[in-house]
């Protein structure tokens, strides 16, 4: 059985909470998953002091004592995460802004490798394609497999085909994320991606001493000696990708 957790960042059981009920009800459809939603207001969330003390010497030194480590507990306990946010001035709302900038360390240190993730976004006038596109580069960031996540019109009352516009949408986005759960746990990653990590580690490499927690971390998982984050096989263009990518990263380090 997989396990679904969805994070909520609206208090309100309205518009976001129901899209969420209804793709969790798709996605139970298909097969045999447990789910749970995890509204954001009932945890206690401090907002980020900008201190990067989680970046620089770990994230147990957080100066912050709330609920975040129970909320990380509950992804590393999911095989799948949707992330639904309302659109507030053209953002996700407040709550899922300070839950998300509590992971900051996690872009950095990232770990949800093989798990799968997309979000949901509602909105009444604005469109919340940016914070849709927000949602899942972050998500990309933090390891996780994405699958594009989609946006609910909020306004009421609806015509029926704009409702049945929205239910076709819910349920090809679960059929979608189901389909994730079930490709393989670590997929060939995207140039993209594979551009991402070679820089970074560059970066780490070059920027930062063994006394740091990147670099242990960096070090721990053998990722300066690896092609990605997790064993994959690379085809020749993106073999040569990356060493382009580690000797364009030589060179800036000899100019």
């Amino acid at each position: 059985m997989k396990r679904i957790t969805a994070f909520v960042g609206s208090a309100r059981k309205k518009n976001t909470h129901s899209a969420v009920v209804q793709f969790l009800d798709n996605l139970q459809a298909l097969g045999d998953v447990e789910c749970e939603i995890v509204t954001l207001h009932d945890y206690t969330l401090k907002a980020c002091q900008g201190c990067e003390v989680c970046i620089w010497k770990g994230e147990e030194f957080c100066p912050l004592k709330d609920d975040r480590d129970v909320l990380m507990e509950k992804i590393r306990m999911s095989d799948g995460v949707i992330f639904a946010s309302p659109n507030y001035c053209g953002q996700v709302s407040g709550i899922m802004k300070t839950f998300l900038d509590r992971f900051v360390f996690v872009c950095h240190r990232p770990r949800y490798f093989g798990k799968v993730c997309t979000s949901i976004v509602t909105y009444s006038f604005a469109r919340g394609d940016k914070i849709v596109e927000y949602l899942d580069i972050l998500a990309m960031a933090l390891g996780f497999n994405v699958v594009k996540g989609t946006c609910v019109n909020g306004l009421d009352p609806r015509t029926e085909k704009d409702q049945q516009k929205m239910d076709r949408a819910r349920a090809r986005q679960a059929k979608q994320f189901y389909a994730g759960l079930a490709k393989p746990t670590y997929p060939a990653p995207s140039l993209l991606m594979l551009a991402v990590f070679r820089t970074f580690r560059s970066m780490i490499h070059q920027a930062s001493d063994d006394g740091t927690r990147d670099y242990r971390y960096y070090a721990d998982m053998g990722w300066f000696e690896s092609d990605y984050y997790y064993p994959t096989r690379l085809g020749m263009l993106k073999r040569a990708a990356g060493k382009f990518l580690d000797s364009m990263a030589v060179r800036k380090s000899l100019a």
